[in-house]
């Protein structure tokens, strides 16, 4: 696998929720003032990483939503505005920059896929000043963390010539790794547990010291 990769001098394609952005806690506290307003029992930080999945709307329900009684999308918006009040809380997982850099010094490519409204990925990036890493970044058009297969569609075409290793925290990553064929290198330190993502079958990593080690076996 290493020789391998070494030859096509892969691309790297970025997860950014969970994944650069530590942002789990925050979704946590949004999602118990959801489920406070409807008298549902709150979410401990490691239910949350047990039971959040993709599409989301399963999550919704499985945490006790009912969409008999009301659509989706009400919940849904409801979460994003408390997510974006919040999200200032959030900062980056420690070691991102210096990965990012160590990926940039060696003209490695670099291109972020996000189940984020392209907006406010942009602004976030630009927050933490991240934009200048990436040749490309891939979000979607809405608030519903939907269409991230379709988004990495798009993102696809960007990178043609290149092995691509994906680097994500859910099992949706893993999938999207399937269908396009890419590398697939999850992080555990995200929205999935550790348990969940082990059942992959894909290489996990827990924390940003033990992916620059094995990125440096593969570049």
């Amino acid at each position: 696998m290493s020789a391998g990769l070494k030859k096509l001098k892969p691309a790297i394609i970025w997860d950014w929720n969970g994944t650069l952005l530590d942002d789990v806690d925050i979704c946590v506290k949004a999602m118990n003032k959801l489920l406070d307003a409807r008298g549902l029992p709150a979410l401990s930080k490691d239910i949350y990483r047990d039971v959040f999945r993709f599409p989301v709307q399963d999550y919704y329900q499985e945490i006790g939503f009912n969409f008999e009684q009301e659509a989706f999308e009400i919940p849904a918006l409801e979460f994003m505005q408390h997510y974006q009040d919040l999200v200032h809380e959030a900062g980056l997982y420690s070691g991102v920059h210096e990965t990012l850099e160590l990926l940039k010094t060696k003209g490695i490519r670099q291109f972020m896929l996000s189940a984020m409204e392209q907006d406010l990925l942009n602004q976030l990036l630009q927050k933490h000043q991240l934009t200048s890493y990436f040749e490309y970044v891939q979000g979607i058009e809405d608030h519903f963390a939907n269409g991230k297969m379709m988004a990495a569609q798009k993102l696809n075409k960007k990178i043609a010539g290149s092995s691509a290793i994906l680097i994500g925290d859910s099992l949706h990553d893993a999938e999207v790794g399937a269908e396009y064929g890419y590398k697939t290198v999850l992080f555990s330190g995200g929205h999935f547990s550790d348990k969940r993502l082990k059942q992959s079958g894909l290489e996990v990593l827990e924390n940003f010291s033990t992916l620059n080690k094995f990125l440096l076996k593969c570049l």
